[in-house]
């Protein structure tokens, strides 16, 4: 007896140690992930010109001047620190956990969104990126290991464009892969091709310009049969703060089956920060 205890209390330290070292080897790649992405932010950046979205759709155009101030530094990439709810619940018991997190976000190239999260005893981290979804328990145990295909990557894209509209604007000003259209009075649509990718976004603004809803059609699998199809998401935005130039949102609740009797937002986040950081700030 006291040989199989020694033995099952051996290979139980192995699997812990093992363990450490996946996360470890996650929590690099989340920062080799972030190094990639602060490469795409523009060392010397052109300055906004109220002059250069004349030509947009209304609602478009109401939304960059309310957005960026004038001669504000058109930085792309930006670090962003928030707290809120997460939940891996359903809209009858969300079960929402408490929820810290931060990430680099360089629409269109990419993301990294790394969390942590905790409900009593329940204690949820990891990170999503364009190539991967992994989420560990207790620090050791993976629960979730996705991503590194075509659907995984369409449907990511989908996600940190919409957030551009968010949180870096200037990355969807007009140019190459860019290209805004109207809709009616008090929305346009924006369309983001990059990479073989291509997403559709739809964006609502008050009469003041600032951006309160965004929805679009997303690449998922959240839904019953846990097939890949196009299903509507969307979110609401509040409580607009200034940073660098920039008119954010800092509270966001999105969520699946945007507009229809399944929404609950799963996601609700208020934003502590938003920063622009150079490729030299690892």
């Amino acid at each position: 007896m006291t040989i199989v205890l020694t033995l099952f209390a051996f290979l139980l330290s192995v699997l812990i140690v093992a363990g450490f070292f996946w996360r470890w080897s996650d929590h690099r790649a989340d920062a080799a992930q972030r190094t990639r992405l602060l490469e795409f932010q523009p060392a010397t950046p052109a300055l906004f010109d109220p002059a250069s979205i004349e030509h947009l759709p209304e609602p478009a155009r109401r939304y960059f001047l309310f957005t960026i101030a004038p001669n504000t530094p058109l930085y792309t990439v930006a670090d962003i620190s928030m707290v809120g709810q997460f939940s891996l619940g359903t809209k009858d018991a969300p079960n929402y956990m408490q929820m810290q997190a931060q990430q680099t976000l360089a629409a269109p190239q990419g993301f990294v969104w790394k969390m942590s999260a905790s409900r009593g005893p329940m204690r949820i981290s990891g990170s999503d990126s364009g190539s991967w979804t992994r989420f560990w328990t207790m620090g050791v145990i993976p629960v979730a290991r996705m991503g590194g295909n075509a659907d995984h990557a369409r449907s990511a894209f989908g996600r940190y464009v919409a957030e551009a509209l968010f949180w870096t604007p200037a990355a969807l000003l007009p140019g190459p892969g860019i290209d805004w259209e109207p809709v009616d009075a008090t929305s346009a649509r924006v369309i983001v091709t990059h990479g073989g990718l291509k997403q559709a976004l739809e964006l609502t603004v008050d009469a003041a310009g600032s951006p309160r809803i965004v929805r679009f059609q997303r690449w998922s699998n959240a839904n019953p049969e846990k097939v890949y199809r196009l299903q509507p998401f969307g979110g609401y935005l509040s409580e607009f703060h200034t940073f660098a130039g920039f008119t954010l949102p800092t509270h966001v609740e999105a969520g699946n089956d945007f507009k229809t009797d399944g929404y609950f937002p799963f996601f609700r986040a208020d934003v502590s920060e938003v920063r622009f950081p150079c490729a030299s700030e690892n």
